[in-house]
């Protein structure tokens, strides 16, 4: 009956997790919406969902302790709750950088549509390595949370080949430096945001091996 109790709440718990990586994968996309008519309600919808962000990473972390202070877990329980704590910590800081570039994409400093190419690439790649990481998660597929790790390197490139544009931008053209700043500190935001979402791989590894690969960012 207590085993039935707690694998009730377990499911629970996942499925909040779920709900925050949805929300993670929305605010990423919606950060990098090019803007048309009305930026602030660009800023309000994602200061709206970040706030969500907040509420749900209070509710798992309560949820988590209830889980570790009323119940009795076994070793790969109290990894997979001990997991899922650390987890939600850079699921909270993926919402607040994504709500960062929506700041500086409101501004509208960035004008090139040749700039914002690989900046919604890049957004796409993370968004889905969030959406695998939790995934990974949920089914406990070791394999998929080892494919998000992989696919950092990705972002790396993404980010390499946005410094190199940029120096091109300045060499050639009487640079626009509101333009140049902004985009850099996009696409430096998004690089972080993959550093987050490796974060999470790894603790998901954790919740099934036992063993932490490394330091986390």
């Amino acid at each position: 009956m207590m085993r039935s109790k707690f694998e009730h709440q377990l499911h629970d718990l996942n499925t909040n997790l779920i709900l925050m990586g949805a929300l993670c994968e929305d605010i990423i996309s919606r950060s990098l919406v090019p803007l048309a008519e009305n930026e602030f309600e660009l800023v309000n919808n994602v200061t709206k969902i970040y706030q969500k962000v907040e509420q749900l990473e209070r509710d798992i972390e309560e949820q988590c302790l209830k889980l570790l202070l009323r119940q009795q877990p076994v070793a790969k329980d109290l990894r997979r709750i001990s997991s899922a704590l650390k987890m939600v910590y850079d699921m909270k800081r993926i919402g607040a950088q994504s709500a960062e570039i929506a700041e500086i994409m409101s501004l509208r400093h960035i004008q090139s549509d040749q700039e914002l190419q690989p900046l919604s690439a890049m957004g796409g790649l993370v968004v889905q390595m969030v959406t695998d990481s939790i995934d990974a998660f949920v089914h406990e597929d070791e394999n998929l949370a080892n494919q998000v790790i992989e696919k950092d390197d990705e972002v790396d490139q993404y980010f390499d080949t946005i410094k190199e544009e940029l120096i091109r931008y300045f060499a050639e053209t009487v640079a626009d430096a509101e333009h140049v700043l902004d985009v850099l500190m996009v696409a430096k935001y998004l690089e972080r945001i993959g550093d987050h979402t490796v974060n999470i791989a790894k603790w998901v590894i954790f919740s099934i091996t036992g063993q932490l690969d490394g330091e986390n960012t």
